[in-house]
């Protein structure tokens, strides 16, 4: 596809396109089928989109404020505007490193599930898409950190053990069950970011290629766990809930690493205290994990043992 771009504030901006993925359920070959119309048509090249030795408006945020994990508590009314801006372009950042930590697992899984499968079918020429896809995502959060941060953050070492042998053994419904999870998450934050001008535009580009890309992503993990749920039994159900659940949890908690407040000259102590009981940070949680939950429920995966985990990490 050729589209004439628009270079302005260092970012490269291809006029707006709207995804026309249908969502009536057809099993995976047609989904797919669509899927890979749809890639061809509307895949975006954030290498080229973007100015990434632009220099950063000092003004702009990372995100939006009110997605910031410290927006509404005492210590947020402490930090001047240039401190708020610098914490917000850290946690932008931390989120987007722990997007490629989730992606790197996402990778593998697909590989996993696709491997010897029916390669003339459409089903398995998208699953290699989306692995395509989010290489390039991840190399997009990468630049898109080093100009932020500057730095990488990663989960804690218990957190990324588990994150391995979740990768090494999740299948079936709870690796594309996994992967919803977490990109349903991402995708709600940068929906509230992306159009948002007090945030920086290479912010903004970033957020609106990954949202764009990441919803047929979606779509597809969707008729995945559809299609493998039909055939589970109770037992089967009860286990894939809780595991899902399990790396669902994981993700959350790591969005935010102390680090990124250490790196924005904040007490990094103090900040991930009021993090963690931050009211309102909860609620901007839940608010991106609505659709999440009610999918779940629909396909038997929101069972009350996996429930219990979602509460206590403010999903629901």
């Amino acid at each position: 596809m050729s589209t004439a771009l628009h270079r302005t504030s260092g970012v490269a901006t291809a006029p707006a396109q709207s995804e026309t993925v249908s969502t009536v359920d057809a099993g995976p070959d047609e989904v797919s089928t669509r899927l890979l119309v749809s890639s061809a048509r509307l895949s975006r090249n954030a290498m080229t989109e973007i100015d990434w030795s632009a220099p950063l408006d000092p003004g702009k945020y990372g995100c939006s404020p009110e997605w910031s994990s410290l927006y509404g508590t005492a210590y947020w009314d402490e930090l001047t505007e240039a401190q708020r801006v610098k914490v917000t372009r850290h946690e932008f950042s931390s989120i987007m490193n722990i997007g490629i930590w989730f992606e790197m697992m996402l990778q593998e899984m697909v590989i996993r599930d696709q491997y010897l499968g029916d390669y003339h079918t459409p089903e398995f020429q998208f699953a290699l898409t989306e692995i395509a896809d989010e290489c390039r995502h991840s190399i997009m959060f990468a630049k898109a950190s080093a100009v932020l941060a500057g730095t990488s953050y990663k989960p804690k070492a218990r957190i990324a053990r588990m994150g391995r042998i979740f990768m090494g053994t999740a299948k079936n419904e709870v690796a594309y069950a996994g992967i919803l999870v977490a990109e349903e998450i991402l995708d709600v934050f940068q929906r509230g970011c992306m159009r948002d001008e007090r945030v920086l535009p290479l912010v903004r580009t970033v957020n609106e290629i990954h949202v764009l890309e990441e919803s047929r992503h979606m779509r597809f993990a969707r008729e995945q766990v559809r299609e493998s749920m039909k055939n589970a039994g109770p037992l089967r159900r009860r286990f894939s809930a809780y595991v899902t659940a399990l790396g669902a949890s994981m993700v959350v908690v790591s969005l935010v690493q102390r680090k990124a407040f250490a790196d924005a000259g904040l007490d990094s102590y103090r900040a991930m205290g009021e993090m963690k009981a931050n009211k309102h940070f909860h609620a901007m949680i839940r608010s991106s994990c609505v659709h999440l939950m009610e999918f779940l429920d629909e396909v038997g995966l929101l069972t009350p043992a996996a429930a219990r985990i979602y509460r206590k990490a403010h999903m629901l």
